[in-house]
């Protein structure tokens, strides 16, 4: 057959060569050692905690080398793309804190290797498609859906490899080229195949995550193009990172099982082939063992998860960051309070058995993020937290503005600074009490405490309150009501001699905390007193005394 003939019949308007589209497409101008890296989400309207996970590798690799990161949108299957996914997967980064030097924006494109979406990009592959056929390298098969089914089953039988391959090819292989015109003007539907090689080789991949990947060679006819002339995930991301200059891809384990038909593609055009970075599934345990995150099963998989409950970006950096190296809780122990974006991430650092998604320690690293923020980034990071997601409390915080920067502080001036909140949706409950709009008694007052010393001790109270009163002016009133209502001052007094007092000071002091704030754990009683004021303190504590 002749093959230039065959490529004119396929790729009649093809009229740019490979060359004209390489020169449009120099190579980048960087420092040596640079990566240039991406992710490329396919818009199915569902972003996930791997699409998270990979570009932080990607944007750790490519900007601490003073590379370039970007963002290419893989939506080759249009029917699974979902109106609006595009923005999805954008407000999802930037919500995250993962930023793009180029790529894909809401708006358009940005940076001068675009298009940066696949299916903007046909006419880049067919150029490269035609040059394919034209080698005899490539060819359209016209095998239907049952067909494929057929051979599918038969190979099944046999025990086959499934695919199109070696006598399972030679029917759309032996087409002549009258065949090929004559199924083309019946309107036949055909696909570009990739001409695979029978052979026993091998190939050899230097992972950057697992080392060493050692797999034969690829023999299939894979699909290079689809009946609608778009291509497949393996021809688009191996012209586009040509193109784009990528030098690492960065993606999930899932995809090293097609490893041979991309690194036969790179040697048949002749490319530098980029380093290939498989990275770790993600795991949970479950039972006496661990799984496979789900979409189906496993809300946490999806990154709209985390920020309907308000944990902090920062804190899924922390978390993440100690899933990708071993080494970074030891780094954030030395440095307690470097920027985590100084962390020497690398590669070679890397779990290959399985990211254990463990969303108890992901709470504990968000408190200790937290924790360590200035009172004003708190407020403004749950405000705008809260003006999305809980508009009832955004009125609340806006409201009562200074009220609220002010209990943020309580107890982080202490040897040991509180830890209370861990996500914006639980700071609404903890912070609740300090708000009469959303203030509730949840706790029951000490069984020690009967409704006469209930009674006695808040009347009392109430009438030695002075709100000026430091903290241990404030106390020793405390103690003496205490004393005289026939409570312990020291609690071990009372766990030595129980039928001495009616309880101890831990029960009195626990009366307050729950008619100041509902609650018997909750930050030190002067603090909140003082961020409440006078007039809410006695106004709640009066309730007692009837």
């Amino acid at each position: 057959m002749n093959n230039i003939e065959l490529a004119n019949l396929l790729f009649p308007d093809v009229t740019l060569t490979p060359e004209d589209i390489e020169a449009k497409y120099p190579q980048r101008q960087l420092p040596d050692g640079a990566c240039v890296t991406r992710i490329g989400p396919s818009p199915t309207g569902f972003v996930h905690l791997g699409n998270l996970y990979n570009a932080i590798i990607g944007e750790r690799i490519s900007h601490q080398s003073n590379g370039v990161f970007f963002l290419r949108i893989e939506d080759t299957d249009n029917k699974r793309e979902v109106e609006g996914a595009v923005e999805t997967v954008i407000n999802a980064m930037n919500y995250f804190g993962v930023h793009f030097d180029e790529g894909a924006t809401a708006t358009g494109d940005n940076g001068a290797y675009g298009p940066y979406r696949q299916r903007q990009r046909k006419d880049i592959y067919q150029v490269f498609a035609k040059q394919l056929t034209e080698r005899g390298l490539a060819y359209p098969c016209f095998l239907t859906a049952e067909e494929i089914d057929e051979i599918r089953e038969q190979q099944t039988a046999n025990k086959e490899n499934p695919g199109i391959y070696g006598k399972y090819a030679l029917k759309s292989r032996s087409l002549s080229i009258d065949d090929i015109k004559n199924n083309i003007a019946e309107g036949k539907e055909w696909v570009l195949r990739f001409k695979g090689v029978e052979t026993d080789e091998y190939i050899c991949v230097e992972d950057a995550v697992r080392g060493k990947l050692q797999m034969p060679r690829n023999n299939m006819d894979f699909v290079l193009l689809k009946s609608d002339g778009i291509p497949t995930y393996h021809f688009a991301h191996v012209v586009d990172d040509h193109l784009m200059r990528s030098t690492h891809v960065v993606r999930g384990e899932e995809w090293i099982s097609s490893l041979p038909m991309h690194v036969e593609l790179f040697n048949t055009f002749g490319w530098d082939m980029p380093v290939y970075c498989h990275t770790a599934t993600l795991m949970k345990i479950e039972g006496t063992g661990k799984r496979k995150l789900s979409k189906r099963k496993d809300p946490e998989l999806a990154l709209s998860y985390y920020q309907q409950e308000g944990i902090s970006p920062d804190a899924i950096w922390e978390f993440l960051l100690t899933l990708l190296n071993s080494n970074f809780e030891e780094w954030r122990i030395a440095n307690p309070e470097a920027d985590y974006h100084d962390f020497p991430y690398t590669l070679a650092k890397m779990n290959i058995s399985g990211a254990l998604v463990d969303l108890d320690k992901l709470r504990n690293i968000s408190k200790d993020v937290i924790g360590a923020m200035p009172a004003q980034k708190i407020f403004d990071n749950w405000l705008k937290w809260c003006e999305e997601y809980n508009t009832e409390y955004a009125v609340l915080i806006k409201k009562y503005p200074q009220r609220t920067l002010d209990a943020l502080n309580v107890g982080r001036n202490a040897k040991k600074p509180r830890k209370d909140l861990e996500t914006w949706k639980q700071a609404c409950d903890f912070m609740s009490f300090y708000y009469d709009e959303t203030f509730e008694i949840t706790d029951e007052m000490p069984q020690e405490c009967d409704e006469e010393t209930i009674k006695a001790f808040f009347t009392k109270y109430l009438e030695s309150y002075n709100h000026d009163d430091d903290s241990n002016a404030w106390f020793e009133k405390v103690r003496a009501i205490t004393e005289e209502l026939g409570f312990a001052l020291r609690p071990k007094d009372y766990k030595n001699n129980p039928e001495q007092y009616k309880g101890s000071i831990v029960h009195t002091t626990n009366m307050l905390r729950i008619a100041l704030t509902g609650r018997a754990n909750a930050p030190d009683i002067w603090e909140v007193s003082h961020v409440l004021g006078e007039d809410i303190v006695k106004n709640r504590i009066s309730k007692h005394c009837n």
